[in-house]
């Protein structure tokens, strides 16, 4: 753990990037230390997750090239009702409070935002740290699902980002142009 500054400055030099199938075994390894009460995700299931076309996993590294965190989200609906759903945010231990989880999230909402529509996701009750980082960038509860998490039993709220309209309707409009070539 560090303090403010020295995690602001491993955000700073983290780089971004689109996860790759040589990623999974240390998304696995962060898995098992980060949510081995409620049964971590394997490498099936990531896997999985990679071959969705509306999935966009990302992964943030450090100057070293070191993965030190994870992320997750589906492109979900259509171009009159998008939205989007984050499926996972993990950071290495040693990371925490240091940015990435930030700099992760705004990744995920940059992508989301492309298409506009609301963002929803789901968070531990008991986790302070996520539902601040959360509320920071606009999510708000919105319902509340007992025993969510397995085998742990805890509970999860769900978390709501309202819809960035000017972002949903420029993709509107770009995804509606007769014979446009997209890239």
């Amino acid at each position: 753990m560090s303090d403010g500054s020295a995690g602001d400055a491993a955000a700073a030099s983290a780089r971004i990037e689109p996860m790759a199938y040589s990623d999974i075994a240390r998304c696995v390894e962060l898995e098992h230390l980060l949510f081995a009460e409620d049964d971590p995700w394997s490498a099936p299931a990531f896997l999985s997750e990679l071959a969705v076309a509306h999935n966009r996993y990302l992964v943030a590294r450090d100057d070293s090239g070191r993965m030190v965190g994870y992320a997750g989200v589906a492109l979900l609906g259509d171009a009159e009702h998008p939205e989007a759903e984050v499926h996972t945010i993990g950071v290495d231990p040693d990371h925490h409070r240091g940015g990435i989880g930030a700099l992760l999230l705004r990744a995920l909402l940059a992508e989301a935002d492309q298409r506009g529509g609301p963002v929803f996701l789901e968070v531990r009750t008991d986790n302070a740290p996520a539902i601040a980082l959360y509320a920071k960038y606009g999510f708000h509860i919105i319902g509340l699902r007992k025993r969510y998490y397995h085998p742990s039993g805890a509970d999860a709220y769900t978390m709501r980002r309202p819809e960035l309209t000017a972002q949903g309707i420029e993709w509107r409009a770009a995804r509606e142009q007769p014979n446009e070539v997209r890239t």
